[in-house]
């Protein structure tokens, strides 16, 4: 019984516990180490992992074999402060091989510990194991980025002649990972220029990962005419984030080419193609891919039914949404956070806030984006009271709003315009230490501003230790709100003689906008032009449409047209709508047609400018014209979309 080979025979028979125990003993007396990794094997296999530590400790020389599988085992678990520990301690029995700095960089990257993986790098320098061995290499790429050291990761990376491709994709992923993509993009040119090197699915998911980032749509359809030059585009992974590249920079038309000619498609391909519906405003096409969705048999996730259910709240589909929330329940996907806040924010869209308290009240784990989007929910419904109660059970539950969602809730307050509720927001922005920070020092101006209390803003800026330029600019909006442009134009000249402050783009907006509601139409436009001229800032559509909606008030038409032929940058709504509204009220067809024609091509669906453009026809006695417009509207089955207001009890 005491000889080794004996023993060995039956340990791989008898795996008890008790024997275990027996065995342990004979292990240490005999010092025999194949003795020593059998029994440490079965340790790890039968006992609690800090007992098999224990007895592993016991054993006066285990060899390299052994020490390598206890730190795998560990690896395994996920203990990785043990793996760190086992390591140190190797040091005084055992040299190390290159298997046993893979399970010690493997550590050292969920660990965190840059450090202990400088140390790990230099003992492999010291034993001679580095340059020879790649998946050794890989890993040390791995540690640093993982750790977001990307400069000793690209230091890392060059200590090898002759990198193969697992070097290159492991270097191009740590970029992409800690968010340089311009890095990664930098990498993968190097890469393709390396001849010998050729580039796997892996390496392109990452580097079409890098172009979503950047959002360059250029260089993404590069890496895409890669891709077929390889033979990839059969990869799935691969097509799914070209798909969300094409999503992600907005541009349907090669998203949905895309989507149409995949070979394979799975819910992570559904949920792309619905998500980039639901965000570029083709609602009803998102709804409809849904349910080609579910028909196919493709079971839903949690972002292809977030997804839906914005489309929902976009285009005020409550029925349709309500189907989507039983499709939810019956999926066990309505517990899942994200899905309830998209379910709220949806039913408080539709105007049904009942129905968005029930999904909230039946959340099991609710955090601060959850109570965000009820208490916004209930503003935007003329909830007051709600509003003021949720907010304090929102503060019993000891769920603490930042700053972010701080500057939301004020701004969805502000809407409102309850004065009692913005100075209980404001006095918990004075308990919460959060008057410093400007934009929500801002909000409350913009709030106080919309409930009709001026002064209440005048002390809050006051107040302000540090007066930025956007609590300059919410004052300028402030004083334009209640008709005083004068002082306005005031605070302008104070800012710019009594601060260092320059103004942006925001402060001249609402300069121009308070000079638009108050009618002083030369100074807007000496402010535009001080704008363009004295601080070389260049205009935006809604700056245009103010100056154009300055013109058309004293009837210069012509001057507005001129200008808008004159604009670098893109004609919005709002441009032309202003256009279009000053020549129903100056009776002139011509520009009208002009300004209504290009409404249409941004917005063919909008009913109003249908309206707007008949009301002009009638003005001038093109009484056809008027009724064929009222008629298309009929037709197309539009519907302008009717103002709601809320009274405070």
């Amino acid at each position: 019984m005491r000889s080794p080979e004996i023993v060995l025979k039956v340990v791989g028979v008898c795996r008890t516990t008790n024997f275990l125990t027996q065995l342990h003993s004979l292990t240490i007396r005999t010092y025999d180490t194949h003795l020593a990794a059998k029994i440490t094997e079965l340790y790890f296999e039968l006992l609690p992992l800090q007992t098999a530590r224990k007895l592993f400790d016991e054993i006066p020389h285990p060899n390299l074999y052994t020490c390598n599988r206890i730190l795998q085992r560990f690896c395994g678990k996920n203990r990785y402060e043990e793996v760190s520990s086992l390591f140190t301690s190797m040091f005084s029995f055992e040299k190390v091989d290159h298997f046993t700095l893979l399970f010690a960089l493997k550590a050292c990257s969920a660990l965190k510990a840059t450090n202990f993986g400088k140390t790990i790098h230099g003992l492999g320098k010291k034993y001679g194991i580095i340059h020879s061995n790649m998946f050794l290499g890989s890993g040390l790429i791995d540690m640093y980025s993982k750790c977001g050291n990307m400069d000793d990761a690209f230091r890392a990376f060059e200590e090898y002649s002759k990198p193969d491709i697992v070097l290159w994709t492991t270097l191009v992923t740590g970029y992409e990972k800690n968010f340089k993509p311009e890095e990664a993009l930098a990498v993968f040119t190097g890469m393709a220029m390396a001849h010998c090197i050729s580039s796997d699915p892996i390496t392109l998911v990452t580097v079409v990962s890098a172009c979503t980032q950047l959002l360059n749509l250029k260089a993404g359809k590069s890496v895409h005419a890669h891709v077929f030059r390889m033979g990839y585009e059969g990869s799935l992974s691969l097509s799914n984030a070209l798909l969300n590249l094409y999503a992600k920079s907005g541009s349907m038309f090669y998203a949905g080419n895309w989507f149409r000619v995949m070979e394979e498609k799975d819910v992570i391909s559904w949920s792309c193609i619905i998500s980039c519906c639901a965000h570029n405003d083709a609602t009803d096409r998102a709804i409809s891919l849904f349910d080609e969705m579910i028909y196919k048999g493709i079971e839903p996730n949690s972002v292809s039914v977030i997804s839906a259910l914005q489309a929902c709240e976009s285009c005020c589909n409550l029925n349709k949404g309500r189907q989507i929330h039983e499709l939810a329940f019956h999926k066990s996907l309505e517990l899942d956070k994200l899905v309830s806040t998209a379910l709220i924010d949806m039913y408080m869209s539709c105007c049904s806030p009942q129905e968005a308290i029930i999904v909230f009240d039946r959340m099991p784990n609710k955090d601060p984006v959850s109570w965000f989007a009820l208490l916004c929910g209930c503003v935007k419904n003329g909830m007051v009271n709600k509003s003021m109660q949720i907010f304090c059970d929102m503060m019993a539950s000891d769920i603490q709003p930042d700053a972010t969602v701080m500057v939301k809730i004020l701004g969805a307050c502000s809407e409102l315009g309850v004065l009692q509720l913005t100075s209980c927001l404001h006095s918990y922005v004075i308990r919460g230490g959060f008057i410093s920070n400007s934009f929500i020092g801002a909000s409350v101006i913009d709030c106080y501003a919309k409930c009709g209390s001026l002064d209440e803003a005048i002390k809050v800026f006051e107040r302000s230790t540090d007066k930025d330029v956007v609590i300059w600019s919410s004052m300028f909006a402030g004083y334009g709100i209640h008709g005083q442009a004068r002082e306005s134009i005031k605070f302008f000249h104070r800012m710019v003689t009594d601060s260092t402050v320059c103004p942006n783009k925001v402060t001249f907006l609402s300069i121009l906008a308070a000079c638009s509601h108050a009618g002083f139409v030369e100074e807007g436009i000496e402010f535009f032009n001080i704008m363009l001229n004295g601080y070389q800032l260049m205009p935006e559509s809604k700056h245009y449409a103010i100056i154009v909606d300055l013109l058309a008030r004293i009837g210069e038409l012509d001057k507005a047209m001129c200008l808008i032929n004159q604009m670098q940058s893109r004609v919005g709504v709002h441009v032309w709508g202003a256009l279009l509204g000053a020549c129903r009220i100056h009776q002139n067809a011509e520009i009208g047609e002009v300004a209504a024609r290009n409404l249409l091509q941004l917005d063919p669906d909008h009913a109003g400018y249908y309206i707007l453009l008949s009301n002009v026809y009638a003005v001038d006695g093109k009484w056809d014209d008027a009724a064929e417009l009222r008629g298309s509207i009929k037709e197309r089955e539009l519907k302008k979309i009717t103002g709601q207001s809320v009274v405070r009890l």
